[in-house]
């Protein structure tokens, strides 16, 4: 089968269409034929040596995939052969076959093409685990998330509204920030020209924001605290910015704050699966009628998986990328 690989740690030059054997599907895995593979920042760090993949896992890049099932494991009991599929993979994405355990795949919302459905696992997965469940997201909630126009801001903004919150949003410049209004974002801050600490205490008549997704660190970690309402939860799930940074402690007692975080790529087959029950409860039948969708940036043949990690790190991207297979 074809494949991406990569060369050696550095730039987006490094992956490297080659020939892989084709996976062989375990008990209770399926082999998916991948129609298309979504692109994602931990590709990147994989690429420059700076997030190696999990023991056991590919060390083929791509988190996510859909496609057709082309064969089963013997123990396999809730997919067949020709079923459409989207899943959640530690790796082995960015490759004309990959195989999963049937626990981390899910039907293919029927009204997506597959492209779309390869936009979704990674993303909503991460959303779900880090707003819902670990940030404990509410009706009724206020809720900020940092970098609103990636493919995690966008999928995060379309959920918390869709489940009630009054949504907040950060992005670098008045096009984004057109773009996340479009997509129901109540307040939209241009981190270049606005302190988002204000605009928050602006719009919250000084209360507040009671849940913070942030994917930026470094500097941003105090500020938050100083955006957070009484009680507010801080979810961190990246550090663009840095993972070290000076905080101002104090914030977190007296407010009374709870700051966490989060990986997903290491956690074992049953923490996804588990993820995937809840998505396919609460989330599947928002994404079949169309009322929440991965957002698009751009689609890019396989062999230009180097120019899709571009557009990845130029920061001009809005929503997702995705690797065409065919």
């Amino acid at each position: 089968m074809r494949a991406i690989e990569i060369r050696e740690p550095g730039g987006p030059e490094v992956l490297t269409l080659t020939t892989r054997e084709k996976p062989v599907p375990g008990e209770t895995e399926l082999l998916i034929k991948v129609a298309a593979a979504g692109v994602n920042r931990p590709d990147c760090l994989q690429r420059q040596g700076a997030y190696p993949p999990p023991a056991g896992a590919s060390d083929i890049p791509g988190l996510e995939i859909a496609g057709e099932v082309e064969a089963t494991g013997a123990s396999v009991q809730g997919f067949k052969p020709g079923d459409q599929v989207c899943a959640l993979v530690a790796g082995g994405g960015y490759a004309d076959y990959c195989t999963v355990d049937e626990s981390n795949a899910l039907l293919a919302p029927a009204a997506l093409t597959m492209t779309e459905a390869a936009a979704i696992p990674e993303t909503f997965f991460t959303v779900w685990h880090n707003v819902f469940q670990r940030g404990g997201l509410k009706s009724g909630e206020t809720f900020l998330v940092h970098g609103g126009t990636s493919g995690i801001g966008t999928t995060a903004i379309q959920l918390a509204k869709a489940f009630g919150a009054r949504v907040m949003a950060t992005a670098g410049s008045d096009a984004k920030c057109a773009a996340m209004k479009d997509l129901g974002v109540d307040v939209a801050i241009n981190y270049r020209d606005t302190d988002f600490v204000e605009a928050v205490k602006d719009a919250t008549g000084g209360k507040g924001v009671d849940l913070i997704l942030d994917m930026v660190g470094g500097d941003y970690i105090t500020r938050n605290y100083q955006a957070a309402a009484m009680d507010g939860r801080i979810v961190q799930i990246a550090f663009l910015r840095g993972r070290k940074a000076e905080a101002d402690f104090a914030l977190l007692m007296t407010k009374r704050l709870t700051h966490t975080g989060s990986t997903l790529r290491a956690r074992d087959i049953g923490f996804k699966a588990e993820i995937a029950q809840e998505l396919r409860k609460h989330v599947w039948p928002l994404l079949n009628e169309r009322k929440v969708l991965p957002v698009m940036d751009s689609i890019f043949p396989m062999e230009q998986a180097s120019a899709a990690h571009r557009r990845m790190e130029d920061g001009d991207h809005i929503g997702k990328i995705v690797l065409d297979m065919s």
